[in-house]
């Protein structure tokens, strides 16, 4: 039987060098992408046409209404994405938003008949998301197979983390031998119409910075 799994896709630059990894590890993949309420559409733009580029079996968005409960500069316009580093979690993180997405994803997953689901978080160039560390990983593991049907009858799920422990150089590195084309995803928090990024909010400087430590050329459309 072919190898079968769930890509959360953000468009961004984690998502599509996951995405690559498990096509070159020979899974059949389907994409998962969420309309959340973020401010900008640009990403799941990009995160469609990667998913055409990568001929995906199938590709779903899913609209969530994040922002009807706001807290976060992603989803709340009267809270402003900050462009200097923040002490502690800063006001980006989107409350409780990958155990949302790992639930759909984890929901699909059943309905696919498949147990691998994957997904870019990364516990050492991040922001300081509580979401994104393996703590967590392990915990929504363990949940899966309790609370499910498949997971109960013995159709263990496993969560692939493939870049948790690698620095946002280390990834890029690993999408180039990929044959990732970096210049198709959008990774800003203020990304404008066009998918042109800021430059200066967080996600801005840590995808700078791993293209600097990667001595790669930078291939972001800047404002």
């Amino acid at each position: 039987m072919p190898k079968k799994a769930i890509v959360l896709l953000s468009g961004g630059l984690d998502s599509i060098t996951v995405l690559a990894l498990a096509k070159q590890q020979g899974f059949t993949c389907y994409a998962l992408s969420f309309d959340y309420g973020q401010k900008h559409n640009a990403e799941l733009i990009a995160a469609a046409q990667i998913a055409s580029d990568y001929q995906v079996t199938e590709h779903k968005i899913i609209k969530l209404g994040f922002g009807s409960i706001s807290g976060s500069a992603l989803t709340d316009a009267d809270i402003a994405v900050p462009n200097t580093l923040q002490q502690g979690i800063p006001v980006t993180y989107v409350p409780a938003r990958n155990t949302i997405f790992l639930s759909f994803a984890l929901g699909w997953a059943e309905v696919l008949n498949l147990q691998d689901i994957f997904i870019g978080v990364n516990a050492v160039d991040y922001s300081g998301y509580p979401d994104c560390r393996p703590e967590f990983i392990n915990a929504f593991q363990n949940m899966a197979n309790l609370a499910t049907k498949a997971g109960v009858e013995g159709q263990r799920f496993s969560i692939h983390t493939p870049l948790m422990k690698l620095s946002k150089g280390q990834i890029i590195q690993l999408g180039v031998t990929l044959g990732v084309d970096y210049q198709r995803t959008v990774s800003c928090y203020s990304a404008d119409e066009q998918g042109r990024a800021c430059g200066v909010c967080d996600a801005c400087r840590l995808r700078k910075t791993g293209f600097v430590e990667a001595g790669i050329v930078d291939p972001t459309r800047y404002q």
